[in-house]
């Protein structure tokens, strides 16, 4: 491993001030998570209308080990002593592959806790999920023809819960990994867990292009140690989640460097990321954001070509996204979407995004109004402004009622960029903030067995 000293100039780590204000908001996060199962045990006990058995997750009790716990842990404990120091000191073209594999490591050992069956390779094949339709995509351009006549559960041969619930481009990526020969849970569930966890390494592309390396160095340990891995292993989401961070980043790239190729790309896949979720056109927030921190306008006109794209040629081969999407919402409605309490869920899910992000994440994230504030005259204030993008794209999506549980996976794509506020906490505590990330995510997959 070959490591060098810090970035020239370097700027001084951020005080150790606002530590008591910190460890209030983690616990306050606590009393959330708290209220949450308690409030949720009572209504799903007394009147059975969360449909999840334990509320907030989607997830059932059963205290478990299994052969991926001693991987888990050793992934923990080795990141929590030397990922700080590893972060500051390798070279930064390497650091990248660290953390991806980093991410990598804790998220497959997370999710061989639960073995590999249960855990990876039959994630995606359950009666909800996409590889159940692959044969009938036979036919692409036909199926996607007649893609919103299946979406109402009263409509003939109406798809499974995810296929009616994401656009097609969600499903024709299991289509096409099963073309080139990777058909199958297996594959399907790598695949996520793979190309889910550059979802950290675009974030810190990011966070570098508009604060500083210094920064983005900060921020590497707490994005490889996520609590939201336990949900990147296995679920389609954590794909979802990638493919959106890296519009972001090469936007980022474009409207600090000027790269037109980046401009195009980041469109490109702003139009892909919103025909994988329809909920994920909200990532326009995070996008804007970005552009208000770099006070520039240069990359859109590329951007709006390359988000042409991928809409135009679904349009042309006969899929209407607008028509999917009202009638999706009509079929969430039919089915538990229309029993779930909003009431409930407005605030429960918060409590999930809790467990997704952790504790450090909500002290880190008590520290961006300020940082804000400071944009102009602060590299983390740019950074704040990209996190404030990302709680506005999340507290939207809870508004709208339209995700009433399940948001642990759904909005992984959100909480990924919020785990970029870790990097305003003070250096002197990461290695306590790094435990309480790990303890939570092992917590979590060794007390549950999660639905994703």
């Amino acid at each position: 491993m070959k490591l060098e000293a810090p970035p020239d100039a370097p700027r001084a780590a951020p005080p150790a001030t606002g530590t008591r204000r910190d460890l209030i908001a983690a616990a306050a996060a606590v009393a959330l998570v708290t209220a949450a199962v308690l409030v949720g045990r009572y209504i799903e006990d007394h009147y059975g209308t969360l449909h999840v058995n334990w509320a907030p997750l989607y997830a059932h009790w059963e205290p478990h080990v299994g052969p991926g716990t001693p991987a888990a842990i050793s992934v923990a404990v080795l990141v929590v002593a030397y990922g700080p120091v590893v972060a500051a000191r390798l070279r930064w073209r390497l650091l990248l592959p660290a953390v991806w594999a980093a991410s990598a490591a804790w998220t497959f050992s997370l999710a061989l806790i639960d073995g590999w069956q249960r855990g990876i390779a039959g994630r995606l094949t359950t009666s909800y999920e996409y590889l159940q339709v692959i044969d009938r995509f036979d036919d692409v351009g036909a199926t996607l023809r007649d893609f919103t006549r299946h979406i109402l559960l009263h409509s003939p041969d109406h798809w499974p819960p995810h296929v009616a619930g994401h656009p097609p481009a969600a499903t024709l990526t299991f289509v096409g990994l099963d073309r080139i020969g990777l058909g199958g849970g297996a594959w399907a569930g790598v695949w996520c867990i793979t190309v889910g966890c550059t979802a950290a390494v675009a974030v810190l592309v990011t966070v570098r292009a508009l604060a500083d390396e210094r920064t983005a160095r900060s921020a590497a340990p707490f994005l490889a140690l996520a609590p939201a891995a336990v949900w990147m292993g296995t679920s389609a989401d954590g794909y979802f989640a990638a493919v959106a961070a890296w519009s972001v980043a090469l936007l980022a790239v474009a409207a600090t460097r000027g790269s037109r190729g980046a401009a195009l790309g980041s469109g490109l896949l702003f139009g892909l990321t919103c025909y994988l979720s329809y909920g994920l056109t909200l990532m326009a927030l995070v996008a804007a954001a970005v552009l208000l921190a770099t006070r520039t306008p240069r990359p859109l006109p590329l951007f709006v070509v390359g988000a042409a794209v991928v809409p135009v040629a679904f349009t042309l081969v006969g899929f209407n996204w607008w028509e999917a999407y009202h009638l999706l919402t009509e079929r969430y409605y039919q089915g538990a979407g229309g029993i779930r309490p909003y009431g409930y869920w407005v605030w429960a899910n918060l409590a999930c995004t809790v467990l997704i992000v952790g504790l450090a994440t909500a002290a880190g994230l008590r520290r961006v109004p300020g940082r804000v504030l400071r944009a102009r005259a602060e590299p983390e204030g740019r950074l704040a402004l990209v996190v404030l993008g990302a709680a506005l794209a999340l507290l939207a999506a809870d508004l709208s009622g339209m995700s009433k549980a399940e948001t642990e996976r759904i909005w992984l794509p959100f909480g990924v960029w919020l785990i970029a506020a870790t990097a305003l906490l003070p250096a002197r505590w990461s290695r306590g903030w790094l435990t309480a990330q790990a303890v939570l995510a092992l917590l979590v997959n060794h007390l549950l067995v999660t639905g994703w």
